[in-house]
């Protein structure tokens, strides 16, 4: 049992727990003051270590506060300020007041105040006042820059503004530099030095109107300085402002020697651009190997991007541009072995990032091609039988990309790398299913190269479409044999589409279409009974079943049948899935099979629909199909409802016939479906009232509605409203579903047709603006009242769902 103490004892127990926890919250307010202090103002002298042990604080609402933190935010806007005025009064002095002053008394001014300015800081760090020392050097920096202006203007005003500017911001650099090192507890001298060291040879190469490759050594030799700032430096501002200064200058001179060895006409006029972005992935290596992680992958994969850019940019001078990719492609492949060399693992996966980069360029340039060999044959069932081309490039149309004679090159090479690739994978790379996905791209790729082969070779009509069946012929077999891994889905997914397109593209000749359905045929059958995997059989008889039903609508088209005529053929399809169904129970195949038939039917009825006796027939023999699916037990409640096609079959029967009494014809059906319904009912009281009554009742009732809304007597529908109302009423009383909602909607139309002309009557007989106005009057109450509404038709709906 727990010990509970008596009320005083654990009283004074909180009471005591209160207080420790209030000193430490003022322990802990004091440390934040001092670090927040120490963020402020970074150069005051480190505090007295606080002790390990404070004092017992009593608890309450007297308790001490801390101290709150001194208003460093406040001081160093009031600094900001201040410079900031200075600093445009000096701009204002120079811009305005210059002329009013001799040239002595101007230079002695700027002399005074600039001396003063840059010697200011220094006293007031002794001070321990770095803030304002901080604002009075950029003051003093700002002035030195209007030392330069002015120095330009009194002393060489004739000199070149451009070479004056590189000599000063040279000048400056060095003084900036060497203040800042005096000063070094001050921020702002170091980073303007750096910022001011990217002009000089700028300005020096605009100055001598330097060529696009001077420029861009220009830049480089810049950004090398910037790299060893980045590596040497002192203090995180100035390595950040050499960085950033690195990649602006290294990035601009990259892009000019990737321009101009693009633009080379020959090999010589390619060495120069060639050799700048060697140099130029030579200072990101260089800036690379001392650098975080993060960078050093963004650094290697520039230098890697440069060298490329450099070797390929000599090598593919005099090679038209397709070829030119496969040579960059090369120089890419290349550089798969640098991580080996000893390179940083950053460093390494940055060049193994730029060679994949250099891939995929080379991937994306020869897709198009690919492309246009799979989707090209899409346009022939426009023509089809219309007779077969000469050549593959006839079958593909004006989809074939010009200038692409090196796609296949590309491909092939890209195929091999990931096939090496997965035969031996690099151990400094991390696996984790990389290697599976290597062999599954080696299989895309090789069958696009091999696609592309063929449409770049331009190779006979029948020579395409026998490659491309072994190709689906191998896919497939791949597929069956390996497991369930990327390789055996890429293989599978691969000859999918093969066979698709290989299929599009048989439609140009007859005998073509033959050979081609009637070998994919066998493919996707023997694919399916060797497959292992439950996940490729059913998509594979699937496969098998559609190349069916295409090889029996052509064998209709070659009789020279009409579509209708041609539908009964198709039927032999569904037939034959209904007895593989009924071989295959109980399997995932058994379902794909019977789906893709009762595909196959609705292509027959498609085909049919134009005419009305060879509609009946289908329907009768889909009904046929589906009653003997039906037989099996697993598959009765799933085809109980297609067997209503026999229903449909008679009413187009009857329509067909031009059949004016469909009562003579139906009604006896009816009945006996009745009977039938009955019994069935009576041995399975859960069976479903619709697949019990629903065929004998419709059988009769929708025929004669058709036939009540186009006769003008009045016996019909008084009869079939009377049937109609009698049936709603057994179905209400005996809770049937079916007889109530088929009686109910035959009632309600019938009264619908015969009301119609006194409502025609009465609506012209009222002024035009009643309908709308009753129309309105009518939502108003149902908006009004449409809780209770929503309430009674869920009610409704809730009775019929517990209908059978």
């Amino acid at each position: 049992m727990r010990h509970l103490p008596p009320p005083a004892e654990e009283l004074a127990l909180l009471d005591h727990e209160l207080a420790r926890l209030d000193a430490r919250r003022l322990q802990l307010l004091n440390r934040r003051a001092w670090l927040l202090s120490v963020l402020r103002a970074p150069a005051a002298p480190a505090p007295p270590p606080a002790p390990a042990v404070r004092p017992y604080v009593p608890a309450g609402p007297f308790a001490p506060v801390a101290p709150p933190a001194p208003a460093r935010g406040t001081q160093n806007v009031l600094l900001v300020l201040g410079g900031l005025l200075l600093t445009v009064a000096a701009v204002a002095f120079t811009l305005f007041s210059w002329g009013e002053m001799g040239i002595a008394g101007r230079s002695a001014v700027l002399a005074v105040v600039t001396a003063g300015a840059l010697m200011a800081p220094a006293l007031l760090l002794a001070r321990r006042l770095p803030s304002t020392a901080e604002a009075l050097a950029v003051l003093a920096l700002v002035l030195t820059v209007l030392d330069a202006v002015a120095l330009h203007a009194v002393a060489a005003p004739e000199s070149d503004g451009l070479v004056f500017s590189a000599v000063a911001s040279a000048v400056l650099a060095a003084v900036w530099t060497l203040y800042g090192l005096l000063l070094g507890r001050l921020r702002v001298p170091l980073p303007a030095a750096v910022v001011a060291g990217q002009l000089p040879l700028v300005l020096t190469a605009w100055a001598a109107g330097a060529s696009a490759t001077g420029f861009g050594w220009a830049l480089l030799v810049t950004a090398a300085a910037d790299v060893a700032v980045v590596s040497w430096g002192r203090g995180l501002p100035v390595r950040v402002t050499a960085a950033v200064g690195a990649g602006v200058t290294g990035l601009f001179a990259l892009l000019i020697g990737l321009g101009l060895s693009v633009s080379a006409g020959g090999a010589l006029a390619a060495v120069g651009p060639g050799a700048l972005l060697l140099a130029g992935a030579g200072v990101a290596l260089a800036g690379a190997w001392r650098a975080p992680k993060e960078w050093a992958v963004t650094a290697g994969a520039v230098a890697g991007l440069a060298s490329v850019a450099a070797v390929g940019g000599v090598l593919r001078t005099g090679l038209p541009w397709e070829w030119a990719v496969v040579v960059y492609l090369l120089c890419g492949l290349a550089l798969l072995p640098v991580p080996r060399l000893g390179a940083p693992r950053p460093v390494g996966r940055g060049v193994l990032g730029a060679s994949a980069a250099v891939t995929g360029g080379a991937l994306v340039w020869a897709l198009p091609l690919v492309a246009a060999a799979v989707l090209g044959p899409v346009s022939v069932p426009a023509d089809v039988w219309s007779g077969a081309p000469e050549g593959f490039r006839g079958a593909l149309g004006q989809s074939v990309p010009s200038g692409s004679a090196a796609s296949p090159v590309v491909l092939a090479v890209v195929a091999g790398l990931a096939a090496a690739l997965h035969v031996r994978w690099p151990g400094s790379l991390p696996e984790k299913g990389w290697r599976v996905a290597a062999a599954a791209g080696a299989v895309v790729l090789g069958w696009g190269a091999v696609l592309a082969l063929l449409a770049v070779a331009d190779v006979p009509y029948a020579a395409a479409v026998g490659v491309e069946l072994l190709m689906v012929a191998g896919l497939l077999a791949l597929a069956v044999r390996r497991g369930p891994d990327g390789v055996a889905q890429a293989a599978q997914v691969c000859g999918l589409v093969g066979a698709v397109s290989v299929g599009l593209l048989s439609l140009a000749a007859e005998p073509a279409t033959y050979a081609v359905f009637g070998v994919l045929l066998v493919l996707f059958a023997g694919a399916a009974v060797r497959s292992a995997s439950a996940v490729v059989r059913p998509v594979l008889a699937v496969g098998s079943v559609l190349c069916a039903i295409v090889v029996a609508s052509a064998a209709g088209a070659s009789l020279g049948w009409g579509a209708p005529q041609s539908a009964p053929v198709v039927l032999v399809v569904p037939a034959v899935t209904v007895l593989l169904g009924a071989r295959l129970r109980g399997t995932t195949v058994a379902v794909a099979v019977e789906a893709a038939g009762a595909f196959g039917a609705l292509v027959a009825v498609a085909l049919a629909v134009t005419d009305a006796p060879f509609l009946a027939l289908v329907l009768g023999l889909s009904g046929v199909l589906a009653s003997a699916t039906a037989l099996r037990p697993e598959r009765r409640r799933a085809a109980g409802y297609p067997a209503a096609l026999f229903v449909a079959a008679a009413w187009v029967r009857l329509a067909a016939s031009g059949v004016s009494a469909p009562e003579a014809y139906t009604l006896p059906v009816s009945v006996a479906a009745f009977a039938v319904g009955c019994l069935r009912s009576r041995r399975d009281p859960a069976v479903s009232s619709w697949a019990a009554y629903g065929p004998a009742l419709s059988m009769t009732m929708v025929p004669s509605l058709v036939v009540a809304w186009t006769d003008s007597g009045w016996l019909r529908p008084l009869l079939l409203g009377a049937a109609a109302l009698a049936v709603t009423l057994a179905g209400a009383r005996l809770r049937l579903q079916a007889p109530l909602v088929l009686g109910g909607t035959v009632l309600a139309l019938v009264g619908l047709h015969e009301l119609a002309p006194h409502v025609v009557q009465v609506l012209d007989a009222l002024p035009r603006w009643a309908p709308p106005a009753l129309a309105g009057l009518l939502l108003l109450a149902v908006g009004a009242t449409y809780e209770q509404r929503l309430r009674d038709a869920r009610r409704v709906r809730e009775s019929l769902g517990r209908m059978r």
